[in-house]
């Protein structure tokens, strides 16, 4: 483990960071609603923003020192968690699926989550038991690839740590184009093929 990654996981690194992760919108009305995302903020001292519009998925911004960070990972994971587990009740699924996570990196970032030869992705999947994947294209119209990340709440925000130890390393180079989710027109079919998420823009609003 690094200076930096030693840091970032026990929270000893005061900087701020941001993290964006891509909902539904559905999951978000549903149970990210606006007491759930109060309490959110209140308890880990992030500031969670959600982006606005017609989308079929929202871009959830996560903003603060490391620790708030992990925390409200923590939490959304908790949550997620939760919400499976009651859906779980009535139906004839015997298998808990694991809670998942979608974000979205820089692509000059997604080098350094990986490593030479996958070293780096490798070393994080067998340190905190979760499963993550780099997709290998940029999301449209932009610089950015996705990242999703799946396992329990605690394989989740330990994931985090080392995600965020490796923004503090490999900062972007360049200029970054955030992904926007495109808005549906009126009348027009949601068709929800995979997408994801964007950067903190004037169109995110403050929950």
């Amino acid at each position: 483990m690094s200076d930096k990654e030693e840091m970032a996981s026990e929270g000893s690194l005061n900087v701020t960071l941001t993290l964006r992760l891509l909902m539904h919108g559905k999951v978000i009305d549903g149970c990210g609603n606006r007491e759930t995302v109060k309490k959110m903020r209140e308890e880990s001292g992030a500031r969670i923003n959600i982006s606005e519009g017609s989308c079929p998925e929202r871009i959830v911004t996560i903003t603060g020192p490391t620790e708030g960070i992990f925390k409200a990972f923590s939490m959304i994971a908790q949550k997620f968690e939760e919400d499976i587990t009651a859906a779980m009740t009535n139906s004839t699924v015997t298998s808990k699926p694991p809670v998942t996570l979608r974000l979205v990196f820089p692509g000059s970032q997604c080098g350094s989550l990986i490593g030479k030869g996958g070293s780096k992705i490798k070393e994080i999947r067998e340190t905190t038991g979760a499963q993550v994947q780099v997709a290998g294209d940029m999301l449209p119209d932009s610089t950015e690839r996705a990242v999703t990340i799946s396992g329990t709440p605690q394989a989740i925000t330990q994931c985090v740590r080392h995600i965020c130890a490796v923004m503090l390393e490999s900062p972007p180079k360049g200029a970054t184009i955030p992904y926007r989710p495109k808005s549906i027109p009126a009348g027009a079919h949601a068709v929800l093929a995979p997408q994801h998420h964007a950067q903190v823009s004037s169109d995110v609003g403050v929950i």
